[in-house]
């Protein structure tokens, strides 16, 4: 990666504590960005994520996650609430937290009277009934009785305590700040107040537990190891290279070692990202398994046809999407590969075409078919989330970071509401790997397609993700059949170096006839970035080719059907990001005298075209292809879809004609 890396202070690490009686414990820094309270949910993904290694059941928590935070912080940022919530839920427990709040009553410059409505910054923890102690934090003594209180706290009942010291900054926030111009009172009172060092040590020498030499001669002491590890640093920092192996410019200079998950050695796997095939034996094993209830469980009615249909279809084809992803999983499972996927609705699904959790319906026990695989299988987690998007897809971001062997995912329920974590795809997803070497094999699965349900529920945003695009940090993929997402999942579970992975995943598509798979395609291919059209769709001179995504393809296919257009041929762009410029260029070489049209169901401002239109002729061009490329598309527009139903039906039929018409 080729970047500036970030301040180090953000950078996160891995070692070992030694106690004065020789007692270590090992200790984990997340990487943490600017936007301070957004690491909290992704630290509480890594601690659940090594909780879950250690596999102790929920009968302990040995793995303590302790968040530091300012007061304005607590209080303003949306996303302490929903980590809060998170602290007791089935797939998100950590067996509590610490949060210790840095009180200084001052947020850069806004004091308490405008940053809260309550009385206490911390009153937010009450809504989960968390303790909440309030220290002073010139007694140093009293602080320490505090945090003792709140590790037993925690250790004995597995939930959240607050430790709210209040104290007081001197300084300002930066070298430029003079905090006393904004809050010329209160520093007025602080510029009077004597260090805690001086309080502290006067209170120890008051009550005769040590005596003024002994004073004076701890602080040079202290003086003294504080101006020996600042030689030793700077001498360490002179000799150390930086890690070009982890692609860490910035963290080799700091002297900071990487967490240990990542490491280059941790992305190791003996599997092949490109043999994504299944064997027979294991596409019929697993269709099967969702046909066979345990004894006594009553399957819903309408569900029992479905699961029936689901292993036919590993048979006799037809495969759909959900059948499809299931297959993923499951081979995954029995590879020793394990799969967490969470999300809101994600057990069965938000179109009802999931159903990886069954509910028997006579008295609600739960069957879930990928536990019982056969022996030796890894663990597959799936949870149907808070309503949350900024700290869900932070914990499963979090998660993703210290389990470099799972596959980890996080579904929306309509790709629109990924928008409310947009923090943390801008802040980790995005740039981790750029801004402190932390890489991440996360999935967003975010429904996205044009069926006239309007602005909140047509669009993931395509264009957001695109822009952010570059040195390979991420893949964007648009699949349009249900075996082509199937080699994705399975591509993403073991392609090294680890990289997020965007999917635009289907609505209407999800029972489409024209978009099953037939069970072949499952045992034999791969994922391939750019699809052919389909045999004998297309007779003499081709003089125009398509290119299109997901669901305009079977809308394209089908108007071409009804005008019997034997002269457009019509490609799938299957990945968007990294560029597949030389299968694209291989692809349209098979028509030289076409013209080129992408098609898309987006407004031109959105969508993949402004990042086409941007890349694609370079890329293309590098590989011989130099045609011009036009769009087809809605007009632009700053709402994302109409919300009418019979505009929408009007401009797609009018986007539809305007790609074929001559």
């Amino acid at each position: 990666m080729q970047g500036s890396g970030d301040v180090k202070y953000h950078l996160g690490t891995e070692g070992e504590f030694t106690a004065e009686t020789g007692a270590t414990t090992k200790v984990y820094l997340a990487a943490n960005p600017s936007h301070l309270e957004a690491v909290n949910p992704v630290l509480e993904g890594i601690v659940r994520a090594k909780q879950d290694r250690l596999n102790l059941a929920g009968e302990d928590f040995t793995v303590l996650p302790v968040l530091m935070h300012g007061d304005a912080a607590f209080a303003g940022q949306g996303v302490v609430a929903e980590t809060l919530n998170l602290s007791q839920l089935r797939g998100y427990r950590t067996g509590g937290t610490v949060h210790i709040v840095i009180n200084n009553q001052v947020g850069f410059t806004t004091s308490p009277s405008s940053s809260r409505s309550s009385t206490y910054s911390t009153d937010v923890a009450r809504m989960i009934q968390a303790p909440i102690f309030h220290v002073n934090g010139d007694d140093p003594e009293a602080c320490v009785r505090v945090a003792e209180l709140a590790y037993e706290f925690r250790k004995e009942f597995h939930k959240d305590v607050v430790v709210d010291m209040v104290c007081y900054r001197r300084r300002g926030h930066n070298e430029g700040d003079d905090p006393s111009m904004t809050q010329p009172l209160m520093y007025n009172l602080i510029e009077a107040k004597r260090s805690v060092r001086k309080l502290y040590t006067e209170a120890l020498i008051g009550r005769g537990d040590i005596t003024v030499d002994d004073a004076e001669a701890a602080l040079r002491d202290y003086q003294q190891q504080l101006e020996r590890v600042f030689v030793e640093t700077k001498a360490a920092l002179k000799s150390v290279e930086s890690d070009t192996e982890s692609g860490r410019k910035d963290a080799g200079g700091s002297g900071l070692e990487p967490p240990a998950a990542q490491a280059p050695f941790a992305d190791r796997t003996t599997h092949s990202a490109s043999d994504t095939a299944i064997s027979t034996e294991v596409l019929h094993h697993i269709g099967d398994t969702f046909a066979s209830p345990p004894e006594g469980f009553t399957v819903h009615p309408k569900l029992r046809q479905m699961l029936d249909k689901r292993a036919a279809s590993t048979r006799e084809g037809g495969v759909d999407w959900g059948t499809a992803e299931l297959l993923a999983f499951g081979s995954l499972l029995i590879e020793g590969t394990p799969v967490r996927l969470a999300g809101q609705d994600s057990r069965r699904g938000t179109f009802v075409q999931r159903h990886a959790v069954l509910i028997d319906k006579e008295n609600a026990s739960e069957w879930t078919p990928l536990l019982y695989l056969g022996q030796g299988q890894a663990k597959f987690w799936v949870y149907d989330s808070l309503l949350s998007e900024f700290a869900a897809m932070g914990f499963e971001y979090g998660y993703s970071v210290e389990r470099p062997d799972a596959l980890v995912l996080w579904e929306a329920q309509f790709g629109d509401f990924f928008n409310g974590a947009q923090t943390i795809i801008d802040e980790f997803i995005s740039a981790s790997e750029q801004k402190w070497g932390q890489r991440s094999s996360v999935v967003l699965l975010l429904p996205h397609g044009y069926e006239g349900q309007g602005p909140d529920h047509s669009s993931a945003r395509i264009e957001r993700f695109l822009t952010m695009c570059a040195e390979g940090n991420m893949t964007v993929a648009y699949p349009s059949t249900p075996a082509s997402y199937f080699h994705l999942l399975r591509r993403q579970a073991y392609a090294r170096p680890r990289k997020p992975l965007i999917v635009f995943t289907p609505k209407s598509m999800l029972r489409l006839k024209a978009a099953a798979s037939p069970a072949e395609e499952f045992t034999t291919g791969t994922f391939r970035p750019v699809l052919p059209d389909r045999p004998g769709a297309t007779e003499g001179t081709v003089t125009r080719v398509l290119l299109a995504a997901g669901k305009a393809v079977y809308d394209l296919e089908a108007e071409r059907e009804k005008r019997g257009d034997k002269a457009t041929a019509i490609l799938r762009l299957e990945q968007y990001y990294p560029l597949a410029g030389a299968e694209l260029a291989r692809a349209l070489s098979d028509y030289p005298d076409a013209e080129v049209v992408v098609v898309q169901d987006e407004p031109q401002n959105m969508g993949a075209w402004p990042f086409l239109a941007l890349n694609l002729p370079d890329s293309l061009a590098a590989h011989g292809e130099e045609r011009r490329i036009r769009v087809v598309s809605r007009p632009p527009s700053a709402s994302p879809a109409a919300g009418s139903t019979k505009q929408h039906q009007a401009e797609q039929a009018d986007l539809v004609a305007r790609a074929f018409d001559r």
